[in-house]
């Protein structure tokens, strides 16, 4: 009878089973197809296979590993603060015994908006003659900053509006994983004589370490992707001092028409943000074995 329902369960689930995998599968293979041919798009010339042409001529690129070291950088710095203060404001606000749905609320604004809308908010604010920021030098009799204007500074600028807008992202979810810690611990230690750092950092925080690698690798695969942010305020300028992989690939499609060249692009992009799941995947077990 159990063998029954289960084909029956099988049998029902098998149609949505295989959609998700067609879906899946097929633009990666596609995408690969198109990744190993010369097709630019417009052009009347055939499609010609050309193999691994496409990946060579990548590797051997200096815009793409400087648009590759951009992305690992932009990301590691980026989520180690967002990582770092959100964990600092979790701690904080967990201490808050009144308000805490008004103070969640208040961080969970950034994160509302678009990320469009985001990167136009902070394009003008960066603003040299009209921007918050320089209005607000120039009020303590400091020099006008360059912002977004100068190659030296738009890489510290963009990660500064990332962690502003991803930080209560990271907080929330470390939030959410304290609520689940029961008082038991932390009143059992208490009365073992505990201070409140050693309740940090020999309680709280490794009992939240999966959940603070949950949200570290959220933010990491979805930094690795970012793009409306930076393409609303620089579009990868000035120059190519912004610009990463996923500008990059943007700009092979739609702006050189090379879509060979962008697929293989996507795809070696793809084999980065793979590595970094990997990362995260021996990372958890090495902490589930370190405090099971």
């Amino acid at each position: 009878m159990k063998k029954n329902n289960k084909r029956i369960q099988y049998a029902f689930m098998a149609p949505t089973i295989l959609f998700i995998i067609v879906l899946v599968t097929f633009p990666i293979i596609y995408t690969i197809r198109i990744s190993m041919s010369s097709w630019q798009m417009g052009s009347n010339e055939a499609i010609d296979f050309i193999g691994l042409s496409n990946y060579a001529e990548f590797l051997t690129d200096s815009r793409f590993w400087d648009a590759f070291g951009r992305t690992i950088l932009y990301t590691v710095i980026a989520v180690s603060i967002e990582a770092i203060l959100g964990i600092l404001i979790a701690l904080m606000v967990g201490r808050i015994k009144k308000g805490t749905n008004i103070v969640r609320t208040i961080f969970l604004l950034p994160m509302v908006a678009t990320p469009v809308t985001i990167g136009i908010l902070w394009k003008l604010m960066y603003d040299p003659t009209i921007g918050l920021f320089n209005m607000i030098l120039t009020a303590v009799g400091l020099p006008k900053g360059t912002w977004l204007s100068s190659s030296s500074t738009v890489f510290p600028s963009l990660i500064l509006m990332d962690v502003w807008e991803w930080t209560p992202m990271v907080m929330l979810m470390i939030l959410a994983g304290m609520s689940g810690l029961g008082e038991d611990i932390f009143e059992s230690a208490r009365v073992d004589g505990a201070n409140e750092r050693q309740m940090v950092f020999k309680i709280t925080l490794p009992m939240l370490a999966p959940t603070i690698l949950m949200a570290i690798l959220l933010r990491m695969i979805d930094c690795l992707k970012t793009f409306d942010q930076i393409y609303s305020t620089t579009s990868g300028g000035p120059g190519y001092s912004s610009e990463n992989l996923n500008i990059l690939s943007y700009r092979y499609a739609f702006e050189y028409f090379y879509m060979g060249k962008a697929c293989a692009l996507l795809i070696l992009f793809f084999i980065v943000v793979f590595a970094f799941a990997l990362l995260y995947m021996f990372a958890r077990k090495w902490v589930e074995r370190r405090y099971e």
